[in-house]
């Protein structure tokens, strides 16, 4: 077995025609761990310009491989995946990409899989839709012309999830906090409480039911103890803030008083 499933994925672009779509597939087949590409009849285009479309792909680059017929770039391949959006007469499987990915996989275990694409004109024709195991179509609206790339993309992400091969993971975060205790919890909705009283933000609503609507939002948030720690600060930074105003009021006041005639 190779060491992805996916390394056992190719992709394979019938007759494309602008060498911009065959940079886009290339790039979207790094950015989801798709390695192999087989282009069969393509336009001319330079290697050196698609790499420079799709930065740090030379790997990729390097793997193309290119073929006179579609019979033949398909030939060691025991599963294709033929993906088209138009609708035919022929009573082919048709599947979405979510549910054909990890029946691709299963193949994958045992042999190459091909997602086959069309030309950005026409697409696949019946002819080469012939040569298909199964038929995907990309859920759209009524427009359901997909550039080259994009649907290449959008075949390759459901892969690339369905073989949780998800190599890029979010960092976590630099600072972990622990959950908060209760007895932190309750020091918290009290300070929030006498805020709220110091701002009469309770003066014309019921105290009990407030705060219940805080308790249960924060219950929800679930806030690790740093994130609490912020909560306080700002309602004990109200509290600090009206004592200041308050005591430069009483000052002003008491020189107003002392001045008077």
């Amino acid at each position: 077995m190779p060491e992805s499933k996916l390394d056992n994925v190719v992709v394979v672009l019938f007759e494309p025609q602008d060498p911009v779509n065959i940079a886009g597939t290339v790039r979207a087949m790094k950015n989801m761990g798709v390695r192999h590409l087989r282009l069969v009849r393509p336009v001319a285009y330079e290697p050196n310009r698609i790499e420079a479309i799709a930065h740090g792909t030379r790997d990729i680059m390097e793997r193309i491989t290119h073929f006179d017929t579609l019979a033949a770039a398909l030939a060691d391949c025991v599963r294709v995946a033929g993906f088209t959006a138009r609708r035919r007469a022929a009573k082919y499987a048709v599947v979405e990409p979510r549910v054909a990915a990890p029946q691709l996989l299963d193949f994958a275990e045992e042999g190459l899989v091909a997602l086959l694409f069309g030309r950005e004109d026409r697409g696949l024709a019946n002819e080469q839709l012939d040569l298909a195991s199964v038929v995907v179509t990309i859920p759209t609206t009524e427009h359901a012309s997909l550039n080259l790339a994009q649907a290449v993309l959008l075949g390759c992400y459901e892969l690339h999830l369905a073989a949780d091969d998800a190599t890029r993971r979010m960092r976590p975060p630099r600072k972990k906090a622990p959950p908060p205790t209760h007895e932190e919890l309750e020091r918290m909705y009290d300070d929030v409480q006498r805020s709220l009283v110091a701002i009469d933000f309770l003066k014309t609503r019921n105290p009990e039911h407030v705060m219940r609507s805080i308790r249960s939002l924060v219950s929800r948030a679930a806030p690790d103890g740093r994130e609490l720690d912020l909560i306080r600060a700002v309602s004990l930074e109200v509290l600090r803030t009206i004592d200041r105003v308050r005591g430069i009021y009483t000052v002003q006041k008491q020189r107003v008083e002392r001045d008077a005639p």
